[in-house]
């Protein structure tokens, strides 16, 4: 596999993760809004990838292939005093998780530093090989 292959796969993975941290940043700033309805209330986002394999057979890179709405239910809360209750006194708010939101951080991040670890050792070996030239 090329370096050229290898830098490409890494970077795609980086730009999947980036995608990933800004739709949990985005559930996370949203977790506690409130709506007087269903239709208008927040609802989390998630990302959908795929792997697209190379046609010379060198490694697959990812694509963000869509960003869709959680198909979790929204909470409701009993709050009648609240300016934005329905008829009911029922306030809707967002289905986002903070804990698994965080959980998904760390495993985005962590992603992320592995693929800037990948690209770190392929600069490193690139350049051993050209010293290597220099012999």
């Amino acid at each position: 596999m090329s370096f050229k292959a290898i830098s490409e796969i890494a970077g795609s993975a980086m730009s999947a993760q980036t995608t990933r941290l800004n739709t949990i940043a985005s559930n996370l700033a949203n977790a506690t809004s409130a709506a007087g309805t269903e239709a208008d209330a927040y609802h989390a986002k998630k990302p959908v990838f795929a792997a697209i394999a190379s046609g010379d057979g060198s490694g697959s890179r990812v694509q963000v292939m869509d960003v869709i709405d959680s198909t979790e239910p929204l909470r409701q809360v009993y709050e009648p005093g609240h300016p934005l209750a329905n008829e009911q006194g029922m306030v809707f708010y967002p289905n986002v998780n903070s804990v698994a939101e965080m959980t998904d951080m760390l495993s985005a991040s962590r992603a992320f530093e592995s693929n800037v670890e990948v690209l770190g050792r392929v600069k490193s070996m690139q350049t051993a090989l050209l010293r290597l030239g220099d012999n």
